[in-house]
């Protein structure tokens, strides 16, 4: 009797069944009908009470078979329900919510972002006014109430998978028979139905050719960007030759001369110089050793100019003969200076006030400070021209030289000022009141980078001994030449002889920036005769050498054993900006003893006979090969 209400039930439902009943043609048994073989699985089961409504609403013909699309009848019943006459549609995570989904979202994201603005400006308040940011009111507690509930449904909403997976289950559970029949229906269809079309192919990347004059040719041609050929090929090496060929060919001119093997062009990508084509080969000798503070130091100068290396030594002999300079480093700051604009000049005075109060200096420190763990905010000193304002920010940047920290810094100072001065745009995070590369009044009086000043006792056996001249010849001399002519000359901190010539030389060997030379040799050298007149005190004061033992081309394999040499190189663990200053310090004791020697030869009547003898080439050019 159960067999034969089994048979009943199986032919009652494929009697309606779209599968067998309009396609007899494509099976030729209902054996091999894929639904009739699951409602026979399905009968075999225990029987399950289904009403006839349940039974229409489950029954939805298959869309495809082998591949093919079927046009089916529609159903003969449909249900009240809209979920319920699609079993595709799947419930949704916004049905638990009793407002619309886009106006939950807003209420959710409007209360998110006010009470984040909210407890910023009180938190902000606490820290002017010294207060423990610990301590809550009532309105700070449900503030924050707010921000946790609006950020655990942000978070649901944006894991809207995880929210759907408990909506899912309870009404799966209220609605058995339609999910039974419903999954036995996607199991055939999973099976039987024609799989999704492939999805659409990617376009293939350019395929670079891989013989190098097919590669010179691409890029003389414009088809490869030269300057990506670094990313493109994967080898710095490579395309520092084929772009050293384009060029030959582009230009029409040799560089066979530029040597381009025996670099590493890995070490500068990204960091030092873009394009490269070779590498100039560029002599370092050696001066010293230099006695300073106590220490002795062997100082790389890399230069073209003959006798400079020669005359610097030579100042350093008769340092160290006379027992060696002192040195002192007076101030430690790099500098940056935005300019900003307001729309009224009482505005811009307004700012000036506050950055200058110093009862706000420690908030602003909190937020410049907060760009590096090395850069600490010194000091703000402004400037105003009409409606505009020039900051000047200084600060301690470790060993660096510091131009990017400090920026850094500044940009985190100019979007915190915002919230109090709306009104301000700024203009430029840079304003030439820093002033950077360019000399500079406000670099000669207040300083940038490392100030120094240097000194030594030369006795009077030593300056005729070794620089051939004398005390009284020298004092006069310096009077005349380095203090009066430069200042009819007009000068901007060139009260010197050739401070520059020291400052580039070492500032190459060691991989700092050359332009920063016009800054960091400014320099103001002081000549006079002690203990009666017999001795000769010199000194010079360097208000802003801008140097570095980190970063940039201090990384270099050959300006790194350069500062190796000089026991500088890379950041001090144990005194953090130590290198930076060290370094600094040696570049006015080098400067000292070049200005020395150079003033001992114009004294003495030599300039001109030892750059003769040192600085004139005896080979003709016009026999060298081109």
């Amino acid at each position: 009797m159960e067999n034969k209400n089994k048979k009943e039930h199986v032919d009652a439902w494929l009697a309606g069944c779209t599968d067998c009943s309009t396609l007899p043609t494509l099976y030729k048994t209902k054996a091999s009908c894929p639904a009739f073989r699951n409602h026979r699985s399905a009968a075999r089961r225990p029987p399950i009470s289904l009403t006839a409504e349940a039974m229409d609403i489950s029954r939805r013909p298959s869309r495809y078979s082998h591949g093919k699309p079927i046009h089916s009848p529609p159903l003969p019943h449909s249900s009240a329900s809209g979920d319920s006459a699609d079993h595709g549609s799947s419930p949704k995570a916004s049905d638990a919510l009793p407002l619309p989904l886009y106006l939950t979202n807003g209420i959710f994201f409007t209360l998110f972002f006010s009470v984040s603005y909210f407890l910023l400006h009180r938190w902000r308040d606490k820290i002017r006014n010294s207060t423990p940011l610990h301590v809550l009111s009532l309105s700070e507690l449900a503030a924050i109430t707010c921000l946790i509930a609006s950020f655990i449904y942000l978070l649901g909403f944006f894991g809207i998978d995880f929210v759907q997976s408990f909506i899912s289950k309870p009404e799966g559970e209220d609605n058995q028979p339609q999910r039974f029949i419903r999954d036995i229906l996607q199991e055939d269809r999973s099976v039987h139905c024609s799989l999704p079309p492939p999805p659409p192919s990617k376009p293939k990347p350019m395929e670079l050719p891989l013989d190098d004059e097919d590669l010179v040719k691409c890029v003389v041609s414009g088809e490869i960007p030269s300057y990506s050929l670094e990313s493109k090929l994967g080898d710095c090496f490579k395309a520092a030759k084929i772009r050293r060929e384009a060029v030959q060919r582009l230009t029409g001119r040799s560089i066979e001369g530029l040597p381009l093997e025996g670099f590493d062009y890995d070490s500068i990508l990204g960091q030092c110089c873009e394009m490269p084509v070779g590498y100039v080969q560029l002599p370092v000798g050696i001066a010293g050793p230099l006695l300073l503070n106590g220490c002795e130091y062997t100082v790389p100068m890399a230069t073209t100019e003959g006798c400079l290396v020669a005359s610097t030594n030579r100042g350093c002999k008769a340092i160290y003969a006379s027992g060696g300079a002192t040195c002192v480093l007076l101030r430690d700051g790099m500098t940056r200076a935005p300019v900003v604009r307001f729309a009224s000049a009482k505005r811009a005075a307004e700012l000036k006030f506050f950055l200058e109060d110093p009862l706000n200096f420690d908030t602003l420190s909190v937020v410049f400070n907060k760009s590096s763990r090395f850069a600490r905010l010194q000091g703000i000193r402004c400037a105003i021209a009409g409606k505009n304002l020039y900051i000047r920010f200084s600060c301690s940047t470790g060993d660096a030289m510091g131009m990017n920290m400090v920026s850094k810094g500044v940009q985190n100072v100019l979007d915190f000022l915002l919230g109090d001065f709306p009104d301000m745009e700024v203009i430029g995070i840079s304003g030439n009141f820093c002033a950077d590369k360019k000399p500079a009044a406000v670099n000669w009086i207040e300083g940038r980078g490392k100030s120094v000043v240097c000194e030594a006792i030369l006795n009077e056996n030593v300056v005729a001994k070794v620089l051939k001249t004398s005390v009284s010849a020298l004092v006069e001399l310096n009077m005349l030449k380095n203090l009066t002519g430069s200042a009819v000359a007009g000068a901007l901190g060139g009260f010197n002889a050739h401070a520059a010539n020291i400052v580039s030389a070492i500032f190459i060997a060691t991989g700092q920036d050359p332009a920063q030379n016009i800054e960091s040799s400014h320099c103001i050298t002081m000549m006079e005769a002690v203990n009666n007149g017999k001795d000769l005190h010199i000194s010079v004061s360097m208000p802003s050498i801008e140097v570095g033992t980190v970063g940039g081309g201090t990384q270099l394999a050959s300006q790194s054993a350069c500062l190796n040499l000089l026991g500088v190189k890379g950041a001090s663990k144990e005194s953090p900006g130590s290198n930076s200053q060290l370094l600094a310090t040696i570049v006015a004791g080098s400067v000292l003893a070049g200005e020395l020697s150079l003033m001992s030869a114009i004294a003495a009547g030599q300039l001109i006979r030892s750059h003769m003898k040192y600085n004139r080439s005896s080979r003709d050019i016009t026999k060298i090969d081109t």
